[in-house]
């Protein structure tokens, strides 16, 4: 049951991550090139430069403000890989006898009692 929930899970965490693929691509985008323009702007030695660099980082700005429900996908691809790892996951079952904590119990009794 608990990999079948973890299936429906990523596929509902795939399908949000494939619907936000768009916008979270332009929002990359837009984010590099708000670091760009921010370079140019320290770089430039004019005022008019400098007003020009930030008309240009405010239009910039307003295109990754639009696209900031792309987080929604960098959320859903934190799930996938929650799920993924979860899914690899392998129960611990003790079979050997060294791993009982009993009898592990019992050797450190007697070390102590010496």
């Amino acid at each position: 049951m608990k990999k079948f929930l973890l299936f429906v899970g990523g596929l509902i965490a795939f399908f949000v991550l494939l619907a936000n693929l768009g916008p979270m691509v332009i929002f990359g985008l837009s984010i590099w090139l708000l670091y760009i323009v921010f370079k140019k702007f320290m770089q430039a030695d004019s005022t008019g430069a400098k007003i020009g660099w930030i008309i240009l980082g405010l239009f910039i700005l307003s295109i990754s403000l639009a696209n900031i429900y792309a987080l929604i996908g960098v959320v859903a691809i934190y799930t996938l890989y929650l799920i993924w790892k979860s899914w690899k996951e392998e129960p611990e079952i003790y079979t050997n006898k060294d791993y009982d904590p009993f009898t592990n119990f019992e050797n450190e009794w007697a070390e102590l009692n010496r």
